[in-house]
């Protein structure tokens, strides 16, 4: 280190990430995988340039190397031109924060489990033409020093269980209904006994039998009672991406919006660091990969829009206050500006009352995707809906699509419910992986439907 600001800038992670998949088909165990990996990576930055450098653990000196290969890696970019070095605010932190849940299951255990699970399936609804079980959990450990002082340890642990229920219909097409659960911690921790999930297949199995005989939507604008899964991957896809500050930079539409309404004043939206309502949130941030404390973000307020989540780098770019958003999945990835706990904040609606003020319109309950870009347009797979006529449930809907500008939507909600539901089994991309939480209660509004 042979400046003061390199000194000064230089960051270096340990990471360890544990995976566990097991997958079963029709009673076949398809898949059984159990990895560990392991490494250390640095970032400096100098003359206003970021160098980057990862290894695998190996033997005495390896963090040294890795800190030098860092340095020279920036020094190396600096050669493209002078580059005015910013001044990036620094609080080192101190603190462990590790989740300390139940003794891990075996592969047996989980094996028998999901054994159970296919034969109550058989059992019970002999009409399926296919079941496919999933379960994992992964675990991730996390010791950055920082130059500045900061040290820190951190993990995120997470566990889900996917069950997907497939038949035919009235046509002899393929159908299917998918069961997700999700939880902080270990496949241990989260609950997918049978006796738990029994009840939750018969509903499963119900949206299957009526998605036999199902509908095609209407194509164009309809008005929609969002279920809080879509909900939050509304949140997610289509405002929490235009609002990470890299893609603010990057030219967003958000960058032109900022304390301005863009979305109905029912409407409030959090990036939640690591604790709400004075429990911790599923993917709880309390230290993010550059060393900053993670604060919670509120990117709409009553509609309006007022902030966005940063790393060091864009905060001081934009001349605002770092969040605690800087995330890497892989012990060999860059911490990028990514989301934690995103969410619609609930509201005072009941969702049946929600449901009876719709005369003419859809209940879009799951999604299978999403989509979006930098100016909130989005699109998503809708994967299991039904109409709404008379402000009555009716026939389910074929498979089909929901789209439409966020800030459009988002400003059409006339109710929002007082549900809230939390879902963490998914993973959100941008040049790499990462577990992220999103959550969210129901949402009436406007929105484009795909049709026949």
């Amino acid at each position: 280190m042979t400046t003061t600001l390199a000194a000064r800038e230089l960051e270096t992670r340990h990471h360890e990430l544990r995976k566990t998949r097991m997958q079963m088909v029709d009673g076949h165990l398809t898949g059984n995988l159990r990895t560990v990996q392991q490494g250390l990576s640095a970032r400096a930055y100098v003359d206003g340039y970021w160098g980057f450098a990862a290894a695998p653990l190996e033997g005495a000196g390896q963090r040294e190397r890795v800190q030098n290969e860092a340095l020279a890696n920036a020094r190396a970019m600096a050669r493209f031109g002078p580059r005015r070095a910013l001044a990036m605010a620094s609080e080192p932190y101190r603190g462990e924060h590790v989740f300390g849940g139940r003794a891990p299951l075996s592969a047996t255990e989980c094996n028998e489990r999901l054994a159970a699970l296919h034969a109550h399936c058989l059992q019970h609804y002999p009409g399926l033409r296919a079941t496919r079980l999933l379960i994992g959990d992964e675990h991730h450990t996390k010791q950055l020093r920082t130059a500045a002082g900061g040290e820190s340890l951190a993990s995120i642990q997470r566990a889900f269980c996917g069950i997907v229920l497939g038949a035919e219909d009235d046509s002899g097409a393929p159908i299917e209904v998918d069961l997700l659960r999700s939880c902080k911690g270990s496949l241990a921790d989260l609950d997918w006994s049978l006796e738990t999930l029994a009840p939750l297949l018969a509903r499963a199995h119900e949206h299957l039998q009526a998605k036999r005989h199902a509908v095609a939507a209407r194509g164009g604008q309809q008005t929609v009672v969002l279920a809080p899964e879509l909900a939050g991957m509304l949140a997610h896809e289509a405002m929490g991406h235009p609002c990470e500050a890299d893609a603010v930079l990057g030219g967003a539409v958000t960058a032109l919006l900022a304390g301005q309404q863009v979305a109905s004043e029912l409407v409030t939206m959090l990036d939640i660091a690591h604790t709400w309502k004075g429990e911790e949130a599923m993917a709880p941030v309390y230290v993010d990969d550059e060393g900053t404390p993670a604060r919670d973000v509120t990117m709409i307020d009553r509609g309006r829009l007022t902030g966005f989540m940063h790393s060091r780098e864009t905060a001081a770019r934009l001349g605002e206050a770092a969040t605690g958003n800087a995330r890497a999945y892989n012990p060999n990835d860059e911490p990028l500006v990514r989301m934690r706990n995103t969410v619609i904040l609930p509201g005072a609606s009941k969702l049946a009352e929600m449901i009876e003020g719709v005369d003419d319109g859809y209940l879009l309950m799951k999604t299978s995707n999403g989509q979006a870009d930098s100016t909130t347009e989005f699109m998503f797979g809708v994967t299991l809906a039904y109409e709404i006529r008379g402000g009555k449930v009716g026939r389910a809907v074929r498979n089909t699509t929901v789209s439409g500008s966020a800030l459009k939507v988002l400003s059409a909600v006339d109710a929002v419910s007082d549900d809230m539901v939390w879902d963490c089994s998914g993973y959100c991309g941008k040049k790499q992986p990462m577990i992220v939480s999103m959550g969210g209660p129901a949402l009436r509004t406007r929105a484009h439907l795909g049709g026949e």
